[in-house]
């Protein structure tokens, strides 16, 4: 997490959600977090798809990622 994800979440954490200010509060940390969770999926999304062993005695029982 960084600073700015941090201040917004502390920021939000001690908001009263009876106010306008901190329904804004909670609303900007839910933009944050969908931001981060669109920007895990790109990430996640552009790591390539390797090929599994067909043949040979080595990678054709288990397939097993890091």
């Amino acid at each position: 997490m960084d600073a700015l994800s941090s201040a917004v979440s502390l920021n939000a954490s001690s908001a009263n959600l009876g106010t306008a200010q901190g329904t804004a509060a909670v609303t900007v940390l839910k933009r944050a977090m969908d931001i981060q969770s669109a920007s895990a999926l790109q990430l996640i999304q552009a790591l390539p798809q390797l090929p599994l062993a067909s043949s040979g005695s080595l990678g054709t029982r288990l397939n097993a990622m890091a």
